[in-house]
């Protein structure tokens, strides 16, 4: 098959189309023909340099953390699953490809294009995640930096349909898209607590910062210490005592929800840009920049 690899780290252009061997279905898992493979911030992470306290890659890497597509093959322990169903799902060996494995995946129901479900898989389990760790509920105000992206739109949706109230930083351009989304939206920059103070006069409940964007300070500041807010990007945490969240808790049943909820429009994601297969190094220099307007997708 052919797939997206890169045999040395370095800039977007190390990526290159290739002819690699065809990934077969482990017991638990299933292949499928990819439609869509979304580029995730961890895609350009891995791609450009080692990654302290990892394994060395054995190149050829592909890389690839979310896939949709048509499955074509099924592992013996798999049920529920069929040959020309359509799912979407957290790639196994990489997703950047005609083919990929996927152990944790929803089925996608018809009238659902690949390109949107792609989005979810990442985005909606890093939002489920730490929505539960802030333990948000009824009533309450959460802050959340980066409301226009893709883990904070979903954050922001979720969070307001369990009815919280949001306020949602986000760039200028980008302050209609979060209160569409159902958010209070404030820019992000300096005044920052000032701003929400006079939004939230009785104070914020938690705080969620996607940004990693030196935020940390001020949340503290608006919550009076460090209870209650989460990062899931600044490595500034540990030294300020704030809780980082990165340790995936993926399951299928979450998943299933959010497809479900997109499906029917509860939900809402943005792409940004949908490019070829063979535009990988366009794609990732396109999130590289900061302003890829919603999730870039792949499409073999």
């Amino acid at each position: 098959m052919r797939a997206i690899v890169f045999e040395t780290h370095g800039d977007p252009e190390v990526l290159h189309l290739a002819d690699v061997p065809d990934p077969q279905a482990g017991p638990a898992q299933v292949r499928v023909r990819v439609e869509a493979a979304a580029v995730n911030g961890w895609d350009l992470t891995v791609r450009s340099a080692p990654v302290p306290g990892m394994r060395p890659p054995r190149f050829p890497v592909v890389p690839g953390l979310e896939v949709a597509g048509v499955v074509d093959q099924v592992g013996d322990a798999v049920t529920g699953v069929a040959p020309g169903d359509r799912v979407v799902g957290f790639a196994v060996g990489g997703g950047y490809a005609e083919l990929a494995r996927t152990s944790v995946f929803a089925r996608v129901p018809d009238g659902l294009a690949a390109t949107d479900a792609v989005t979810l898989p990442v985005a909606a389990e890093a939002a489920t995640r730490v929505l539960r760790r802030l333990g948000v509920r009824a009533g309450e105000t959460l802050l959340v930096h980066g409301a226009s992206g893709s883990v904070g739109e979903l954050a922001t949706q979720l969070a307001v349909r369990r009815g919280a109230r949001v306020i949602g930083t986000a760039s200028p351009r980008n302050q209609d898209r979060v209160a569409a989304l159902g958010a209070t939206p404030t820019p992000y920059g300096a005044g920052l607590v000032e701003r929400v103070r006079a939004l939230a006069p009785d104070g914020v409940d938690a705080v969620l910062d996607t940004t990693g964007a030196g935020v940390l300070p001020d949340s503290i500041a608006l919550r009076g210490g460090t209870d209650r807010i989460v990062t899931i990007a600044d490595d500034a945490a540990a030294d300020l005592r704030v809780e980082f969240s990165s340790r995936s808790e993926r399951d299928a049943g979450d998943l299933a929800e959010a497809v479900a909820a997109l499906a029917r429009g509860d939900l809402v994601t943005t792409v940004g840009a949908v490019l070829p297969l063979a535009d990988a190094a366009r794609a990732h220099a396109l999130v590289e920049t900061g302003h890829p307007g919603g999730k870039v997708v792949l499409v073999p």
